[in-house]
């Protein structure tokens, strides 16, 4: 019978203590929670595109993946949303293998050849822009892969 006489009087509906807390602040999205200044992670991540781009020269292939890893926990240690790092790192391994197969077309090398004939024996078209398109794909799914897997694996919030 007291619970009747309860309803409708200010605090009769709290479950537990949970209307004893007071509430959390609410800070809207579009303000700068990040750590560190602008200028220095796109310095890092010009950086990180040359060295994707040094390693694909040198026949290292998963190093988007690796960048991608090492974006993941930078982006959790800076307090980088998802919506941010990972155009980010989609943009890291395309330009980081785009670079570098730009580097091996500038130098005269028969890459246009080759990604003909590799397209030819992959059953696509036999084009050079279809092989390199595949090429540049793989690498960002890489970094995607990459950044998913550090932002799992960081500890920080959730």
């Amino acid at each position: 019978m007291a619970e009747l006489r309860r309803l409708g009087k200010r605090g009769s509906y709290r479950l537990g203590r949970l209307g004893a807390q007071p509430p959390a602040p609410h800070y809207p999205s579009w303000t700068n929670r990040h750590r560190g200044s602008r200028w220095l992670w796109l310095l890092a991540w010009l950086a990180a595109v040359v060295v994707v781009a040094v390693a694909a020269l040198l026949g290292l292939w998963f190093m988007p993946f690796l960048a991608g890893l090492a974006a993941g926990v930078a982006a959790r240690a800076g307090h980088w949303r998802l919506r941010v790092s990972l155009p980010a790192v989609i943009l890291l391994g395309a330009a980081g293998w785009g670079a570098a197969l730009w580097w091996l077309v500038l130098h005269q090398l028969p890459e246009g050849a080759v990604a003909r004939e590799v397209a030819a024996l992959a059953g696509l078209p036999p084009h050079a822009p279809v092989a390199i398109v595949v090429t540049l794909l793989v690498a960002v799914i890489q970094a995607v892969t990459g950044l998913w897997l550090g932002r799992a694996l960081a500890p920080g919030l959730r």
